[in-house]
């Protein structure tokens, strides 16, 4: 018995193969987009928690709004925070123009202790003519190795210093620049010529600190990192409270001070909140990933064990107990589904990847962290293998229960019935016999018309929603370049999705109907006849999933636009509502194309003699 199990098991794969390797596609494309998604959020925040600590970056940026620290006040925010790494340093802010300037810092680079930064080309400084400059980004103009920078005109001191390397500030990697109080200028009096309407730092260096001594300026800056560089996670709750408690301790211990924490940083601050903005969209547009998924993956277990009628009476009649024969079907769902899961998973990992390298576009990102996130991915996997195995095993216990006799008897074909546009004589009248039949069998099994349409709708959906983040990006002027990868990705996976949806289910609806095209075929009908009569089909259940899909899509898109905070239905371009049918349209003329040859080639002789 034994044996004939393992025949009629493996008999069963290779029948069915198209539907398992559907299967295991449509398990990948979902899984790896939601826990793509998912983990990238971790990934960001888990690399920033770790570069600030690794870099010692300071909690409390505490600025003289007056002349200077003296050395009671230094004494005095030791005393605060008595196990703290406190970094005192002086800055000076030089008019260029009306419109630009440059910064100062003079620094200890021997005993830099807190906001260590990094060095990207070069060296530190060794003398005292030398010194190093922050990269360049799109503020930011920088300088070059082994350039000469005349410091006599802004400072009056007769010096020249060389540029002997370039860094990166861990608290100014944002590629726009920092536009928060940390590079605010305008709140920073110069000391040197009295005037506060600089509006642009065009570039900052760093000097050895001894330079600092011929100038007219004091200690202006007071870094303080904590001791326990434990307690800092991605700006949580937890540190926002202990932050604001201790910033209202420092402003009453110390007078003429702006003190700042990470939450007025807006490296930090923007970093964070379009990471949470990316989870924000994951869980948004997870739940219609994991429904289209799971409507198809049952649709297309529930139709094949429909299919497999006679070898289950034949199971039966041998004696197999009806737990032994649907525990065949359960394995090839769970064969499926786990091996598209673990090519999910990492194909999760390679988008999390992927989108952490789009937010190098925005950011100067930190190391990405080696820690992996897999929270999303036993979710989504969890719920499609439970949803999965259910109806498997509630559709095997069904038909099991029924008598050998009558699953060896063909199932009666549904009849036909009249479809309310009959009742609508002037458009029924005009309409040719074959756009009869056509719509007649569109609406003859309800129960797939309904499920092909929601499958489409929700497809439709996930297209457009991608496409109206990215039209947000391009032109409506939300210049997120890490957002605008988002949405690429977004597009490519519904794309994938939509594509791998309307194939599986055009090849059930093909399979089902060997000897109804077979028949066909023996009557005279040309190729070009046949596939138009299952292709007229697949394009009126997809128009119609597209024109629910609009209304669908609106609900997404608004939630999208929701947790970003940003977009508004009236905002999106007229033409991303045209192409997004466009796109599925185009990937069920593909799939038709691709399904052709298997139309075309049924052996009349087998399927005529089947009992279907």
């Amino acid at each position: 018995m034994i044996k004939t199990y393992l025949k009629t098991l493996g008999r069963m794969f290779k029948k069915h193969i198209t539907r398992f390797l559907s299967l295991i596609f449509m398990v990948l494309i979902a899984v790896a987009f939601i826990s793509g998604i998912g983990s990238s959020t971790d990934k960001i925040k888990k690399s920033l928690t770790e570069y600030y600590k690794s870099n010692n970056v300071g909690d409390f940026i505490i600025r003289s709004t007056s002349t200077g620290f003296s050395a009671e006040d230094i004494a005095a925010v030791e005393d605060l925070f008595p196990n703290a790494s406190i970094e005192v340093c002086t800055a000076l802010d030089i008019k260029l123009n009306d419109e630009s300037s440059l910064r100062l810092y003079f620094v200890d680079f021997e005993n830099l202790t807190v906001n260590k930064p990094d060095l990207i080309e070069g060296d530190y400084p060794t003398e005292i003519s030398q010194a190093v400059c922050d990269r360049s980004d799109n503020v930011i103009k920088g300088y070059s190795v082994g350039e000469e920078v005349d410091l006599y005109k802004a400072t009056g001191i007769p010096l020249k210093v060389t540029i002997s390397g370039v860094i990166q500030s861990p608290l100014t990697f944002a590629l726009d620049g920092e536009p928060s109080d940390y590079n605010d200028i305008d709140k920073v009096p110069d000391s040197t010529t009295g005037t506060k309407d600089m509006n642009c730092l065009e570039n900052i260096l760093y000097l050895p600190s001894a330079l600092a001594q011929g100038l007219p300026v004091g200690n202006n800056y007071i870094s303080v990192a904590v001791k326990d560089r434990g307690m800092f996670n991605a700006l949580s709750d937890g540190y926002k409270n202990y932050t604001t408690v201790w910033s209202e301790k420092i402003s009453q211990t110390l007078e003429n001070v702006k003190v700042l924490t990470l939450f007025d940083n807006y490296s930090f601050k923007s970093l964070t909140s379009y990471a949470d903005k990316v989870e924000g969209i994951g869980f948004v547009l997870m739940v219609a990933f994991l429904l289209v998924t799971i409507l198809v993956v049952l649709s297309t277990m529930t139709r094949l064990i429909e299919e497999e009628r006679p070898q289950v009476a034949c199971l039966k009649t041998l004696g197999y107990s009806s737990a032994g024969i649907i525990s065949k079907y359960i394995l090839f769902a769970l064969l499926a589904t786990l091996i598209g899961g673990a090519g999910a998973y990492f194909g999760g990992l390679g988008l999390a990847e992927l989108i952490y390298f789009v937010f190098n576009y925005s950011f100067a990102m930190p190391p990405v962290s080696p820690q992996i996130a897999i929270v999303f991915f036993v979710i989504t996997q969890s719920v499609i293998i439970a949803a999965t195995l259910l109806a498997t095993a509630l559709s095997g216990f069904k038909m099991t229960g029924e008598r050998p006799a009558n699953l060896l008897r063909p199932k009666p074909p549904r009849a036909g019935k009249k479809v309310f546009l009959e009742k609508i004589p002037f458009i029924w009248n005009k309409l040719s016999f074959k756009y009869k039949s056509t719509v007649r069998n569109v609406l003859r099994y309800l129960s797939r018309f309904i499920m092909t349409v929601v499958a489409v709708a929700f497809s439709t959906a996930l297209v457009l929603t991608g496409l109206a983040l990215l039209d947000l990006c391009l032109f409506g002027n939300f210049g997120s370049a890490s957002i605008m990868g988002i949405a690429i990705v977004i597009v490519i996976f519904a794309g994938l999705l939509t594509a791998v949806v309307i194939y599986t289910l055009t090849n059930i609806n093909i399979s089902e109907r060997n000897k109804e095209i077979a028949t066909l075929m023996v009557l005279g009908y040309q190729d070009n006849e046949v596939t138009g009569y299952i292709y007229r089909e697949v394009y009126i259940n997809t128009v119609i999933g597209i024109l629910f899909g609009y209304p669908l899509s609106t609900f997404l898109i608004y939630l999208v636009f929701s947790v970003m905070g940003f977009g508004t239905l009236g905002g999106i371009s007229w033409f991303m509502w045209l192409i997004a049918p466009f796109i599925v349209l185009l990937f069920t003329c593909l799939v038709t194309l691709t399904l052709r040859r298997k139309i075309v080639k049924i052996n009349m002789n087998e399927s005529l003699k089947a009992n279907e």
